[in-house]
Formats: C-alpha cells, sequence, structure tokens
C-alpha cells in the first residue's frame, strides 16, 4: 500500500452505496482496508468497481465466535466503517461499547440514510427519500416539470460517502491529540443538507435571491438561459454557463449574437428573448463543431459528453482522470498530492477470497483458522 494513509487499518462491513465508496477513498490513499462480506457467500453477486483496493473476508456473524472474531480484528483497527439500520451492530454483539470496550480509540464510523435517532431512523429508504426531506430535490428540475432525480450522486455519495470519510478523518486527527475513539455518526440526510447551505444563504436574503415556490426560474436550476443545456444539430447537447460579463460577452461575440442587446444578463426580464436567440443558434451546427469555436476560449461552453466520451477527451486523458485497471475504465484517485498521492492499490476482491490470509495478517493463528472454518465462521 501507498499514498499518505499508509498504515491506517480500517474494517469495512459490507454494504450498498455510500459505505463501499467511503472504503474506496481510504484504500485509494493507502488505508489497508479489510471488506467484511457476509458468510455464506453468495458466488452469483456482483463485484463493484467501488470496491477496489480491498482484501476480502467473509465472516458468518450469527455462526459460532462470528463476532468474537470480528472484535479481534477491531483490536487492531483504527477505524470500523458500518452501514446497518440503527441497533443492527449492537444486536449482533459489536456495538461501539462492545468495540470500545476491547479498543478504546477506534474510530467508529456509522453510515445511515436517516441517521442514529430521530422518529424516521429505523425506517428504509434511499438516496431519493433523503434528499427529498432535506430540501434538495425539490428544487432540482425544470420549470412546470416534476423534481428531477440527480442519479444518487447527492445522497449516497456526496452527502454519505465523502461526509462519513471527512468525519473519520477529523475523529483520527483529534485522536492524536487525545488518543481516545468517538463515534462518527453521518446520515445521508444531515449531508444532503449541508450541501444546499448557500441556497438556504440566498433563500434569507432580503429580498431572496432564490425562489424556492418554484423549480427552473432561478440563475443555477436552468432558469437563467446563461446557465443550462442547449440541443445541437446532431440532437446532442452543449452546456453553456458564462455568468460573469466578460465571460457572456465571449459568449455572444462566438455566437454572432448581439451582447448590447442585453446590457444585464441577469435581469430575468430578458431571459425569455435571449434564451430564444440561443436556441436557435446552437441548433444550426453540431456539438463537436460548437466545441471547436470555443476551444481554448473563456466563453464557459463544454459539449456535454457520455462516460465513454469523457474518457476519451484530451484534458480528461491528460489528467489520466479516467484509467483503465483490471480492464475497467474507472475514475482515478482524487484529490493529488504532491507528495504522497493515492493510486488504485488493487482489483475488487470476490467476496471471501483473502478469508485465510487476512486473519493470519490480523493476529490469528493456524489452528484458529481452522477451527473457524470447521464451524463454519468463516469459508
Amino acid at each position: 500500500m501507498t499514498g499518505a494513509l499508509k498504515g491506517l487499518r480500517v474494517v469495512e462491513m459490507a454494504a450498498v452505496g455510500p459505505v463501499p465508496f467511503c472504503g474506496m477513498l481510504l484504500a485509494d490513499f493507502g488505508a489497508e482496508v479489510v471488506l467484511v462480506d457476509r458468510a455464506p457467500i453468495d458466488t452469483e453477486q456482483l463485484v463493484p468497481v467501488t470496491l477496489r483496493g480491498r482484501r476480502s473476508i467473509a465472516l458468518d456473524l450469527k455462526a459460532p465466535k462470528g463476532p468474537e472474531t470480528l472484535l479481534r480484528l477491531i483490536e487492531n483497527a483504527d477505524v470500523l466503517l458500518e452501514g446497518f439500520r440503527p441497533g443492527v451492530m449492537e444486536r449482533l454483539g459489536v456495538g461501539p461499547v462492545e468495540c470500545h470496550g476491547r479498543n478504546p480509540s477506534l474510530i467508529y464510523g456509522r453510515m445511515t440514510g436517516w441517521g442514529q435517532n430521530g422518529p424516521l431512523a429505523p425506517t428504509a429508504g434511499h438516496d431519493l427519500n433523503y434528499i427529498a426531506i432535506a430540501g434538495v430535490l425539490a428544487h432540482i428540475g425544470r420549470h412546470g416539470q416534476p423534481p428531477t432525480p440527480p442519479l444518487n450522486l447527492v445522497g449516497d455519495y456526496g452527502g454519505g460517502a465523502m461526509t462519513l470519510a471527512f468525519g473519520v478523518l477529523a475523529a483520527l486527527l483529534e485522536r492524536t491529540a487525545s488518543g481516545k475513539g468517538q463515534v462518527v455518526d453521518a446520515a445521508m440526510l444531515d449531508g444532503a443538507a449541508l450541501f444546499m447551505t448557500s441556497f438556504w444563504g440566498m433563500r434569507a436574503d432580503v429580498p431572496p435571491s432564490w425562489d424556492e415556490s418554484e423549480r427552473g426560474v432561478n440563475f443555477l436550476d436552468s432558469g437563467a438561459p446563461f446557465y443550462d443545456v442547449y440541443e445541437t444539430a446532431d440532437k446532442k447537447y452543449v452546456a453553456v454557463a458564462p455568468v460573469e460579463k466578460p465571460f457572456f460577452g465571449k459568449l455572444m461575440h462566438l455566437t454572432g449574437l448581439n451582447a448590447d442587446e442585453f446590457p444585464n444578463h441577469h435581469d430575468p426580464a430578458v431571459w425569455p428573448e435571449l434564451r430564444k436567440q440561443l436556441t436557435r443558434v446552437f441548433a444550426s451546427r453540431t456539438r463537436d463543431e460548437w466545441d471547436a469555436v470555443f476551444a481554448g476560449t473563456d466563453a464557459c461552453v463544454a459539449p456535454v459528453l457520455t462516460m465513454g466520451e469523457a474518457g476519451a477527451h484530451p484534458h480528461v486523458r491528460d489528467r489520466s482522470t479516467i484509467v483503465e485497471y483490471d480492464g475497467i475504465l474507472q475514475p482515478s484517485p482524487t484529490p493529488r498530492l504532491s507528495r504522497t498521492p493515492g493510486a488504485i492499490q488493487r482489483p475488487s476482491p470476490r467476496p471471501g477470497e483473502h478469508s485465510a490470509e487476512v486473519l493470519a495478517d490480523w493476529g490469528f493463528v493456524d489452528d484458529e483458522i481452522n477451527e473457524l472454518r470447521e464451524l463454519g465462521t468463516v469459508p
């Protein structure tokens, strides 16, 4: 393992969505992340790319010595990541009390949708539900249309995985002074709400600079014609975002439109006419023709690319933003550190692939490993 987190030991309980993504972030930067998969193993289980960088042990927590085996691993860990509903880890005998009893310096990272407390805490949900309650989803979409699900980027990966990773690293930093571990309660609800901070600020302006009563009428939600997406002659799209006046002037010049007609392009009164003109002009050429027109300029116009197209883009290729690893195109680790950069450490493991290897490396002797196999605790 190489990277800024080399030497950090993480136990990650198998989950979906934000927990694997958080584990990937830590593994990319050198942490030794052991994935605890469920036993018996599901041989049909797909192996997501977000599991890269780990070794996997399959462990049946309901089998004899199952919880004790996990606690043995936790004794040697710096971080535990889990994404069960509140109370599940406690019922299994591996909640914070038991884990901190074995390892007082453990950072116990908990990822849920609703958080560890509150009336919704015990109920099921998914990204779309969390961002709906958080006051996010209502403001994503076009005027006169229902809210648009923004993939599962805001709840799962941004509000969830990123805030969990930040909380874990903050707790690790504090531990250097106190020597004590603590519990990180990361909720997708809370994280998604946090992402809306600037919009809450605009809502509080006097008068409000953000209209929360409707979608698609504000300058960042497709209401403004200078911050939107336009169809081109080949039925593809360009993203147009010249918010500042100098950039807007370059847009108008390069499209052949007259900037003098719109001395204040932030005035909503001119938006209908500006949108009409931009719609017409962008429909006159193909996406790639417009890309050539705007290349190297400050007009803030970019082609809208698919994943495959993004991987072939010259800038993306120059920075190795998308790389091929283990035969799969995937994003490379980020951000970029000058001395201890991240790297994809190993391919995603098959469930239980490293069970005996992990146990041996984490302090189990051969007789103990053989006993766990006989008990069915590990495969």
